[in-house]
């Protein structure tokens, strides 16, 4: 990995579904540099490319000069931008005998029984990816319930079409994707789904798969707690023996949509040079992605990095854009802290005023389970008890669900010397103002 450093990289190629550090590197930043990146979509392209080896298609690994193991690196978001002009999305069905243990990742033809199969395109709708070697429909998934939406050019709103649109944007569909020169994703508009035609949606883009690079190689969109589970006791090549293995997750697929324009991500080092990846841009997503799916999209993200000395944490920390923060969670204005002072003065209490908003992130089989992760990366991190973690976070802060099943924000105000100990405080303060 011995590179030329640069002071900004731009990155437009991508890996066939895995992360980890024997990936090809995209190159290497300099710590406080700039990386710009082009990304197709994720999620379903990739879900219906044979060839893949995971849900996703993001980028090649980016190496921070001077990141190590047990050090951290913080991704200052400063642009997201779709290029998309519409997409598909909505529920899924598994199509038997197009895969193994796993749909997203050990894929092989129901026909002919090629694994990973190259394929080819023949038409439009469900039945339009076909296996290269014998014709098979080649696909492992399809709609259980799906929508094509399209984006108007300001990207503020989408409107889901009816099966005359669908149809037309499946005849496009790389064009309307977007799709990089260097992706290798059939698009999922060729599958010109057209349920519930007519439905308005706000947009706000943000990205769904953004970190750093695993110890051992994963599919990526299994590089979380929830969609790691699928790994444990799997007979293909990516497959765990036990959850203990998981650990080595760095929890990069965690479709949060506070993670954007704006926003810090603070992420683990588990491998020298950190190995930052991006992907699964979307162009909205309500909390919890309930349809385990959303609107993916090609886009532009840009971001700043910077290496944190020494701060080994287990998962990502977020610092969100202040109006993502909860009333409870927003940090304290001058008239609070005067209000604060008054009443700790009336009964004797020195008030701790000099507090900051951060996000600890969580990923598990379950929603309880990933909770219990927070809980257990947020005491390492601010040395408290799970009991104090408990009661600050239910007094100046919550628990938010990013994904279901197991994806995590859990939110306090925490002191700002305890920050300042474990080397955060600076970002808390450039991010808030404070």
């Amino acid at each position: 990995m011995s590179q030329q450093v640069v002071s900004e990289l731009h990155v437009d190629e991508y890996t066939l579904g895995l992360v980890g550090p024997d990936q090809e590197w995209a190159g290497t930043v300099a710590d406080g540099g700039t990386v710009r990146t082009h990304t197709p979509p994720a999620c379903w392209g990739p879900m219906i490319t044979p060839k893949f080896r995971g849900g996703h298609e993001v980028t090649k690994p980016i190496a921070v000069e001077g990141a190590e193991v047990g050090d951290a690196i913080a991704i200052k978001i400063r642009d997201v931008e779709v290029t998309s002009v519409a997409t598909s999305t909505g529920s899924m069905d598994e199509r038997e005998g197009a895969f193994g243990d796993d749909p997203f990742v050990d894929h092989k033809c129901p026909e002919c029984g090629a694994e990973w199969p190259e394929s080819v395109v023949e038409g439009t709708g469900e039945e339009s990816i076909r296996c290269a070697e014998c014709g098979a429909n080649a696909s492992s998934f399809a709609f259980e319930y799906g929508i094509t939406t399209v984006f108007d050019d300001d990207y503020e709103v989408g409107i889901t079409v009816d099966e005359e649109a669908a149809h037309d944007l499946a005849e496009r569909a790389e064009e309307a994707s977007a799709l990089p020169e260097n992706s290798r994703q059939h698009p999922i508009l060729l599958y010109e789904p057209s349920e519930m035609p007519g439905t308005l949606g706000h947009l706000r883009p943000f990205v769904g798969n953004i970190g750093t690079t695993p110890p051992i190689e994963l599919p990526d969109s299994h590089n979380a707690g929830d969609f790691g589970q699928f790994l444990i006791g799997a007979e293909h090549d990516w497959g765990l023996d036990s959850e203990d293995e998981l650990d080595a997750r760095t929890d990069g697929h965690i479709d949060i949509n506070a993670v954007r324009e704006g926003a810090i991500l603070i992420c683990p080092v588990k491998v020298d040079g950190g190995g930052v990846y991006v992907g699964d841009m979307h162009a909205n997503q309500g909390d919890g992605e309930l349809a385990l799916h959303t609107t993916d999209v090609s886009g532009h993200t840009e971001f700043e990095v910077e290496v944190i000395k020494g701060l080994d944490i287990g998962g990502p920390l977020l610092l969100p854009n202040e109006e993502d923060l909860s009333h409870i969670s927003k940090p304290y204005t001058e008239e609070d802290k005067a209000r604060g002072r008054e009443l700790g003065a009336e009964y004797g209490v020195d008030v701790e005023t000099d507090m900051g908003p951060i996000q600890v992130i969580g990923s598990g089989a379950t929603v309880n389970d990933a909770t219990d992760n927070a809980f257990d990366r947020a005491g390492d991190l601010l040395g408290m008890s799970e009991g104090e973690v408990r009661t600050r976070c239910t007094f100046t802060g919550g628990v938010e669900i990013g994904r279901l099943p197991g994806v995590v924000q859990l939110t306090m105000l925490a002191p700002m010397d305890v920050l300042d100990d474990r080397g955060l405080a600076h970002l808390v303060r450039e991010q808030y103002g404070l």
